[in-house]
Formats: C-alpha cells, structure tokens, sequence
C-alpha cells in the first residue's frame, strides 16, 4: 500500500501542486493517524478536494466524477460485492457503451479493476471518487442497506442536516448503536471512528483536539473514577446512556494526551441460535463441577457467549451464581438461580480479591470474566477442583495454546501440580472468532472445541501440549479444530475463502476439507 501513496503523491508533486516536504508529512501523519493521503493532505490543509481531484484527472489522463450529482441503482450495485466495494474502495457508478464505469479512491490501484471486471463481467473505465464521498457512500449503505436502495447522496446529505453527528460524547454513542458498531475510539489529532463487522470508520467530523478529549471523556466520569485514573493513568468503567445502552469504557494515556474506548453493550443477551453456538455448549454449561475456558483474541464474542452461558444456568438450574468482572456486561435478572455480580473497583478491589473470599459466600457457580494473573487461575483451579463449576475468559489463540498459557503463568516449581490439577478439573476449552459473512453484513462465528478426555488429561499431565494440536486434527467427538468449522462455513457459502484463510489454523488441511467437500476440485 506504501507504494501506491507514493505514486499518488509523485503524481501531486509533478503536477506543482504539492511540496515535498508537504508530502513527507502527510505520510507521516498518515502512518500514524491511518485514511488515504489525500484524506491526509486535505486534513493538513495543503490541498482543498477540488484541487487534489483536477491534479489527479490531469496527471493521470482520467476524469473524475461528483458522486453527488448520480444516482446508482441497486440492480448497478449488486454488480460489485460489498466487499469488494469496502476493501478496494471503488463503487460502480453506471454504463458509457458497453464499459462499467468504476470510481476509485486510489485510480493507482488498477488491479481492483479485474476484482471489478470478473465479478460483473464487464470491461472497465476507471473514473476518480473523492475519498469523502465514497465514505458518505458507505454509511448510505450502512443506514439503507447495499443493493436494495438508490444510492443519492445529494438526498442523504440533506437528511443528514437533521441528523449530524455532534462533537458530544452522547451524541458519538448514539452513532455507535445506530451504526450498530462494536466500539467506539477516540484520540487527540484523529477522527473519530467506529468499528462496524470488525472493520474501523470515520464519523464525518474533523480531528479532535486534545482539550476536547479529555472534556468529553472527563463529562461522563465520576470524580472518584477521574481520581483512580490520574493516579493508574489507566481506567475501566461502565457508562449508562438513559433509555438507549450499556457501554464498557477503557480511557488511558498516549503520546501525553488520552485516549478513549467504549464497547457497546447489548442489554438484551443474545440466544445460542442468534450467536450460532453449538448444542453442546449448553450440556458443559450445566455440568455441576469443572473448569471451563472461553478462548479468542480482543473483539471476538467472549463475554456474549460467557453471559448466555451463564443465562442458560440461570433458567435451568437452582444455583448460587457469583461473578466478578470488570465491569460488569450483562445484567442478569434471577431467575432459577441467584445471580450476584461484583464489579471490580466497585464491589471488589480485583479479580484476585474477589476470589480470595468467594467460599465463603457459598457459590455453586462461579464466573470470572477475565482469567488474567497467577492468583486468580489458582483460585479458579482449586475451586473447580473442589465440587464447584468455574467459567471464565482468556486471551488466546487456541484451544491448545490456552493449555500452555495457564501452565506458563506459574512458577517452573510449581508447574507439575498445576499440570495434574488442570488435568483433573478441565472440562472444556471453546475457543472462537468471528468473521465477516460473505454477504459483507454482519460476522458469523466459527470455533474449535477441546474437551476432556484421557488423552487430553494425559497429554496435560504429561507436558505434551505441543502434540494435542495434531490430535485436534482427528475431528472426533473431543477434538474439533477451527479449520473444521471453517471448512463448513465455506462450503455453505456463508464466508468467503480469503476471509476463512486469516483464521485458519493451516490453510493446507483447510484446503484438503474443502476438497472432501466439493468446493475444490
């Protein structure tokens, strides 16, 4: 990518119309703030969009189009996936002759225009979109879906007018749950941006000022919690919006200034069938004694399926249920069960804390929403040892590599005796990701499941973790590798293969599944 925003830039010089000192630095703030140049060098004032789009069409022999001034038709739109459109960033504007005429953000780009060409089946014109409207584009097909409505921005601009986004923090969460977004970021000198399906985008508002940071973040805080964060430079909290969402935020430090991060909480928690969890999930669940770990990396579902796995306990057992998290997600009502939940910071002063306590408190069930240090994973193992079923989450890649992260954690001296204990105890590891769907709306989960069995125990005991990986390739009852449900997500057309190949464990078994399942030749 680096070498295209040269060329682009080369051609800007050459044309006069920018410095190169001017361009060092726009590379510059683009490397560190992310968008196209020409985003970049407009944000820096050194050109205005009518200027970078004539440079670009005189340069480069090719026009331009104001994509204010068209109108796309759905059936125009389906000829270019949504993907396609996202990734490569053109759009297929309309027909001159016999050649789709095709926008591009970066017209350097010309292989985009065989992605183009294969799926329509049509030669190509490649015309100049500015980077603006191609953004205002995709939040069109954001608000009104992609293929199913005239694109007019001229129209959406003026609806727009009523409805802008403002420089508030309610106002930027209000967007994130109508973007149906998974999280919100906000920096000093960025604008500010939404991930949507995993991917990040920019609201239509101009790069942030320090002071205007700090304000927003500070407005929603209480002054103990603005108190606890000066002293860690770091904080973890919960923030209401009345009458629309839960949000867990995390603000800290960077480069001297702070940084923010909400994660949209859904009140409502989701049912196994909406998540696409397996059957088998809900039997561990209601197991009465053992570990069990959900795995994945940051953003991928953990906590949504740890919670319905607890509301699933909650209607189907007579139990007492602590949690202890930080913060606290979901909000579970009683049910069957008595679900009490502590918050770390609020209810307890941490996760070791809590547990240090916990039985005393008589729990059945007991949820830790984070595994994440040495004395919290020895409660969590003695207690399941000890008649009680523990749930928890912990970052890693695998089923296998979470295995070795909990060993790794403890002293050599001690490994030997956790190796036994968690040999004994372990019941399940679900590890899981969540990948785009084909249609480029939405994610779809795909997992790996490890669960117990005298080879796993004993391949535990005996510090053969490394092999278990070979093992989970068997794909019986206890072992089923990710490239398994990746293989199947393919083969139904529910994900595209490029998009299973970023996930999967070895993309040559991957492609030995498919080939059992038709989808190769």
């Amino acid at each position: 990518m680096a070498e295209k925003r040269m060329k682009i830039g080369e051609i800007l010089v050459a044309a006069g119309v920018l410095q190169e000192e001017q361009l060092q630095q726009a590379l510059t703030v683009q490397s560190q703030l992310g968008g196209t140049l020409g985003e970049n060098l407009i944000r820096l004032g050194f050109l205005d969009e009518e200027s970078l789009l004539n440079a670009l069409s005189e340069q480069m022999g090719m026009q331009h189009i104001n994509l204010e001034k068209v109108e796309i038709p759905p059936a125009m739109q389906r000829l270019v996936q949504l993907e396609t459109v996202r990734l490569r960033r053109i759009l297929p504007i309309g027909f001159e002759g016999k050649k789709l005429v095709v926008g591009m953000v970066d017209p350097t780009d010309l292989s985009a225009l065989s992605d183009v060409e294969f799926q329509s089946g049509h030669s190509t014109k490649a015309v100049i979109l500015s980077a603006i409207h191609f953004e205002q584009a995709l939040q069109f097909f954001q608000a009104y879906g992609y293929g199913t409505t005239p694109l007019n921005l001229k129209d959406a601009k003026a609806a727009r007018k009523t409805a802008k986004v403002e420089k508030s923090m309610d106002s930027l969460l209000e967007a994130l749950v109508s973007w149906k977004g998974q999280d919100l970021h906000l920096s000093a000198g960025a604008i500010p941006s939404i991930r949507v399906d995993n991917e990040i985008r920019r609201l239509g508002l101009p790069a942030l000022k320090p002071a205007e940071v700090e304000q927003m973040i500070y407005g929603i805080m209480s002054p103990e919690q603005k108190r606890i964060f000066q002293e860690n430079k770091e904080l973890d909290f919960a923030y209401s919006l009345h009458g629309l969402a839960r949000f867990r935020c995390n603000v800290y430090r960077q480069r001297s200034s702070i940084a923010f991060t909400a994660r949209h909480v859904v009140e409502n928690i989701p049912g196994a069938s909406e998540l696409g969890l397996p059957d088998f999930l809900r039997d561990f669940a209601l197991k009465s004694q053992g570990l069990i770990l959900i795995v994945g990396p940051n953003g991928h579902g953990k906590s949504t399926t740890l919670a319905n796995l607890v509301d699933t306990i909650n209607r189907e057992r007579k139990a007492n249920v602590i949690t202890i998290e930080d913060p606290v997600e979901f909000t579970h009502r009683h049910k069957n069960s008595n679900i009490n939940q502590r918050e770390v910071g609020t209810d307890t002063h941490s996760f070791a804390d809590g547990l240090r306590h916990i039985f005393r408190q008589n729990p059945d069930v007991i949820v830790i929403g984070e595994l994440r240090d040495y004395e919290s994973i020895s409660i969590a193992l003695t207690a399941a040892e000890t008649g009680h079923l523990v749930l928890g989450t912990l970052h890693s890649n695998s089923a296998t590599a979470a295995v070795d992260r909990i060993i790794d954690i403890f002293p050599a001296n001690q490994q030997h005796q956790v190796r036994a204990q968690l040999a004994e105890c372990l019941l399940l590891v679900f590890s899981q990701r969540l990948l785009r769907r084909a249609s480029g709306n939405g994610r779809i989960l795909a997992w790996e499941k490890m669960s117990t069995s005298s080879r796993i125990r004993n391949a535990i005991r005996e510090a053969k973790v490394a092999q278990l990986r070979g093992m989970l390739q068997a794909s019986v009852e206890e072992f089923v590798n990710i490239d398994w449900t990746l293989a199947d997500l393919v083969s139904s057309g529910k994900v595209k293969y490029e998009e299973a190949c970023k996930y999967a464990d070895s993309v040559t078994y991957l492609n030995e599944l498919l080939k059992v399942r038709g989808v190769f030749k």
